[in-house]
């Protein structure tokens, strides 16, 4: 076979080889769907959890965490436990999209039959049975209402309410509010985060000089973070003063 041949058949193998790479090891939860493995960032494939900021209504029409809860629940069924990550490509985010088996169980499927993920069907339809499940069982964030993740980062007064229950009339307010409102979402979320006249994204920590002045508003395009991890993912630098 000629050199040139062989080269250019070497390259065109180059990516399947990189999407076939597996992780292996014990993993540190950051959210619903993200974790960490030694070096490595992963995006678990397939579905989309709540972000820890994110609120959802119980069946009593209540304010509850439900980013913080799928991520703890996430936590607690996967502590100490082998974790085998099968990667994919890389997000805009430079995550690692992976399929992964914790002790032998598929860990996407366990959260969206346990209501604490949806299937991401932008990308895959492989867990649509699963939250269909979750949904007649009132699982999870099913047990009330709630904003799909995917809507919640882009979210404004037209984003649909889901939910196994029929939402309160006032369920828009309540969970357009909760993150960008007057009260943070939980004490784990009290990084503030507002827009300067430049549009900058800042964000504030409570130790911030100007952290009691910024008022929050949903009008004004602020929102409460978690982490220092989570404004800057979201393109947010910290105040200089």
């Amino acid at each position: 076979m000629p050199r040139k041949l062989l080269f250019a058949m070497t390259m065109l193998l180059l990516p399947t080889l990189a999407q076939a790479a597996d992780v292996t090891g014990i993993a540190k939860v950051r959210e619903g769907d993200t974790v960490v493995i030694g070096s490595h960032r992963i995006r678990l494939g397939g579905i989309d959890a709540p972000s820890v900021d994110q609120l959802c209504l119980n069946s009593k029409g209540e304010r509850w965490t439900c980013g913080i809860a799928a991520r703890d629940e996430l936590i607690k069924h996967g502590d100490n436990k082998t974790w085998t990550c099968h990667g994919q490509n890389p997000d805009r985010r430079g995550r690692l999209v992976a399929r992964c088996i914790v002790d032998g169980e598929d860990i996407q499927k366990w959260m969206v039959r346990n209501g604490w993920a949806l299937s991401y069907v932008r990308f895959s339809h492989d867990y649509d049975a699963d939250e269909k499940a979750a949904r007649e069982d009132k699982a999870g964030m099913w047990q009330g209402a709630f904003i799909a993740p995917w809507d919640w980062r882009v979210r404004n007064k037209k984003t649909t309410i889901l939910g196994a229950t029929k939402p309160p009339e006032s369920a828009h307010a309540i969970l357009l509010a909760s993150a960008s409102g007057p009260v943070a979402p939980s004490p784990d979320c009290t990084i503030k985060g507002n827009v300067n006249s430049a549009g900058e994204c800042i964000y504030h920590q409570p130790t911030s000089r100007w952290y009691a002045r910024i008022e929050m508003k949903v009008s004004k395009g602020t929102r409460w973070f978690c982490s220092v991890e989570e404004a800057e993912a979201a393109g947010c630098r910290e105040t200089r003063r």
